[in-house]
């Protein structure tokens, strides 16, 4: 999830719309889904094929553990979109709103942001046109933040400053991945070093995960330079950025994937996957829920409406993962 999202005040008519949202798809049978796992018969789970859930899942438990990896985005998908009617920052923002950016350098975001993000949610823009849109961005911004000489030491202090914090049931999912040799991949158009940060700072960084995103590149006296490897936004989050190309042919035998992101951008994160068999897609909806319901709903085959825990993802996992 890209930084703006945590900037975009709410709009009013989002309750609204999320009232008429909430009834479930016509095709939705909550009993079989209640047979399958108890959690997607929660009031936040939508569904257009719930029997293609049904035959998904147990496909999934069927190949077991040994068969599954999990591909994830961070910012508003591991981490919570709002908590106590507040939103939460992502990983640009924890920087953008520290004391270790200059006031002109907040405006210049700020800015960037009012121009750009317009840009990026446009429904009559196709990828291709956004795409270099997003380039010029986070381009932009990281020049920006280069400038700013940020010291390396301070991170540690403004994450736990900001109280970024992961979606409820984060203890159990990554700790059931972990006890279970699951391999986690973090594919995040955020900023890694914050990132590795929050989930460290969480105590959940175990030695199953991988993370992919933008990584700052500090100088000899710990004093950010540029950002590493190639540029990752909101669009290009595919094997076209993976500087690691053999971390999915080392997973070769894991041809079960379970994958959660917030933004259809997020879709293509599996792409670098070298052999596919079965792949479970969850898409939390955050925000402007009237507007991309329908787009969601085509593209992830489990759509969780302002559902601020991992209670899905963690039911199906302990479904893969329980022993008879």
């Amino acid at each position: 999830m890209c930084r703006a999202a945590l900037e975009k005040n709410s709009k009013t008519g989002d309750q609204q719309a999320a009232s008429e949202v909430r009834v479930r798809s016509a095709h939705q049978n909550p009993h079989t889904a209640e047979m399958i796992i108890p959690e997607l018969d929660k009031d936040t789970v939508r569904m257009k094929d719930p029997q293609r859930v049904e035959e998904l899942i147990r496909a999934l438990q069927t190949g077991g553990d040994t068969k599954l990896q999990v591909i994830s985005d961070f910012d508003m998908t591991l981490s919570r979109f709002g908590f106590n009617g507040k939103r939460c920052p992502t990983c640009y923002n924890i920087v953008d709103n520290s004391n270790i950016i200059s006031e002109d350098c907040r405006k210049k975001l700020k800015d960037l942001f009012n121009f750009y993000y317009p840009l990026e949610i446009d429904p009559h823009r196709t990828i291709e046109e956004k795409y270099p849109l997003m380039v010029e961005w986070w381009s932009k911004a990281h020049t920006l933040l280069c400038e700013q000489r940020i010291e390396k030491q301070k991170l540690a202090q403004i994450v736990k400053e900001a109280q970024a914090k992961l979606r409820d049931g984060f203890e159990n999912f990554f700790g059931t991945l972990y006890q279970n040799e699951i391999p986690l991949f973090i594919f995040s158009a955020g900023i890694g070093d914050v990132l590795e940060e929050i989930i460290r700072q969480a105590g959940v960084y175990h030695p199953n995960i991988k993370v992919v995103s933008n990584y700052m590149d500090f100088d000899d006296q710990g004093i950010l330079t540029s950002f590493k490897g190639k540029l990752i936004h909101t669009y290009n989050k595919n094997n076209s950025v993976l500087v690691d190309a053999e971390y999915f042919q080392q997973m070769s035998h894991r041809s079960n994937i379970l994958l959660l992101g917030d933004t259809l951008g997020d879709l293509t994160m599996a792409e670098g996957v070298t052999k596919l068999d079965n792949i479970i897609r969850i898409g939390y909806l955050n925000d402007k829920v009237e507007e991309l319901m329908e787009q969601f709903l085509q593209s992830y085959d489990i759509v969780l409406v302002r559902d601020e825990t991992l209670d899905v993802a963690n039911g199906i996992l302990n479904r893969i993962t329980a022993k008879n």
